[in-house]
């Protein structure tokens, strides 16, 4: 059985700053999931930050889509370094915004570059991380002869729990390790003699483990 991709995802906002020849440099990172996250969380930096210069970023997304822009800097020197600098350390699902506040001295391409990758280095050497694994969720319907099963089952197959409704009969709402999807299914549906139906979600949802 071949091992899940293994991913490296920010656990907290982080920041840091740095100062070169008068400018500042504010990077600011955020664990998303979506380009809408993404965008949310951009509209925020630029109200908060309204009066800067520029407000450069890039993402990288747990599905492996990334955007960067260099928000008028010249080509080259911001966006594309910041994403250098997360793809250096691996970390996906997240967006790093580097606000800057012009401090009147030309830093020159070569140095301007430096200092967006600098801040961004510097962010990520010191923010908090986790590893993730991908899972994929499914929906489990069973009679109640058979809950002493299916709790056994969830636990030896280290899946999770996300919610359970009990009525005349019982649905559980799980997140199971991808690479056990296969053998779940089957050792439930033979051991209740079929009378355990199991569906399952197309994508991967990356969570911790």
């Amino acid at each position: 059985m071949n091992e899940p991709e293994i991913i490296r995802t920010l656990s907290e906002p982080a920041e840091s700053i740095y100062k070169e020849k008068g400018s500042e440099f504010i990077a600011k990172a955020f664990p998303v999931e979506t380009e809408a996250e993404v965008q949310k969380i951009l509209n925020g930096v630029k109200k908060e930050y309204y009066d800067a210069t520029h407000h450069c970023y890039a993402f990288r997304l747990k599905n492996n889509s990334f955007r960067y822009s260099d928000s008028g800097e010249p080509s080259g020197t911001a966006g594309i370094r910041i994403l250098n600098a997360i793809d250096h350390f691996g970390i996906t699902g997240i967006v790093l915004i580097v606000v800057r506040y012009f401090g009147g001295v030309k830093l020159g391409t070569g140095n301007l570059g430096r200092a967006y990758y600098l801040i961004s280095e510097m962010l990520l050497k010191n923010c908090e991380s986790h590893e993730e694994k991908p899972f994929r969720k499914i929906t489990i319907k069973s009679d109640f002869n058979h809950i002493s099963l299916v709790h056994r089952m969830i636990t030896n197959y280290s899946a999770i729990i996300q919610s359970a409704e009990y009525g005349e009969n019982i649905k559980f709402d799980c997140l199971i390790p991808e690479q056990y999807l296969s053998n779940f299914g089957q050792d439930l549906t033979n051991l209740s003699n079929g009378n355990i139906t199991i569906s399952t979600g197309r994508e991967k949802i990356y969570h911790s483990f």
